[in-house]
């Protein structure tokens, strides 16, 4: 009887359990379309096919900040192309260009700074992850999964942390502010062949604006164990032509 007793209350734990693990899933899921209703909803979200946004980029180093404009373009399903200027005059380096492309399946850097090069490993894989208008939205699709890993804080906030895993690829922690639903803070490990070490870069998110009915954030920081850097956006259109060869890896041969 003792057994019998002691398997019931066994099994019972196991459904409990599984039902528990159920509503975890659950609860990712309906923070994600909080979320995608916080930021204007799937519809508005789905009518967005490219975006040019610009703005101001301030880099901070230890001999002062850095700053120059910025445009970053973007089309669906995960084209993006993001061009800097920076005067480096005060450090000795003069004025530097960084013009970053990927065309969905390929990326390339042309960098004044460090030189030319193509961009491979986790990356490329991160660009290729990265859809446009929203990596959330479609993510069953993509073949990936997000997980619920609970509560932490953001500066006094408390946010909702859910990890997103792509089928290839770093993952992704994506907070997710508990009040607002409003994404605060995305933080992802890559490895950086430049450094010959992975890096983890934190980006946080904040002053968003409304924009064709969609939620835009204006100021973006980013910051590593080597850098910090703040976007300050003025400018965002959305559903423009966008020139796709912009996406591309410049053809050397052109006009030989």
């Amino acid at each position: 009887m003792m057994l019998k007793n002691g398997s019931r209350r066994l099994l019972l734990l196991a459904v409990f359990l599984g039902c528990a693990q159920f509503a975890v899933a659950q609860t990712a899921d309906e923070i994600i379309e909080k979320n995608l209703a916080a930021l204007g909803g799937r519809a508005a979200l789905n009518n967005l096919k490219s975006r040019s946004v610009k703005g101001t980029i301030t880099v901070s180093t230890p001999g002062g900040d850095l700053t120059g404009p910025i445009e970053v373009l973007n089309e669906a399903p995960n084209k993006t192309r993001t061009f800097i200027q920076l005067d480096l005059t005060s450090v000795g380096l003069g004025k530097i260009t960084q013009d970053q492309r990927f065309d969905g399946t390929s990326a390339y850097v042309i960098d004044t700074l460090q030189g030319n090069r193509d961009i491979t490993g986790d990356q490329l894989e991160a660009m290729k992850n990265a859809q446009f208008p929203n990596p959330l939205l479609n993510y069953k699709e993509m073949g990936a999964t997000v997980e619920l890993a609970g509560k932490e804080k953001v500066g006094d906030r408390d946010a909702y942390v859910l990890i997103g895993k792509p089928k290839t690829g770093p993952a992704v922690r994506h907070y997710i502010d508990a009040e607002t639903y409003l994404p605060v803070k995305t933080v992802m490990k890559v490895m950086v062949p430049q450094l010959g070490t992975e890096l983890e870069q934190t980006s946080e998110t904040s002053d968003f604006k409304d924009v064709d009915g969609v939620k835009v954030p204006f100021r973006i920081r980013t910051t590593s164990s080597i850098q910090t850097v703040l976007v300050t956006v003025t400018q965002v259109e959305h559903n423009k032509q966008i020139d796709r060869s912009l996406f591309s890896k410049p053809d050397t041969n052109a006009g030989k």
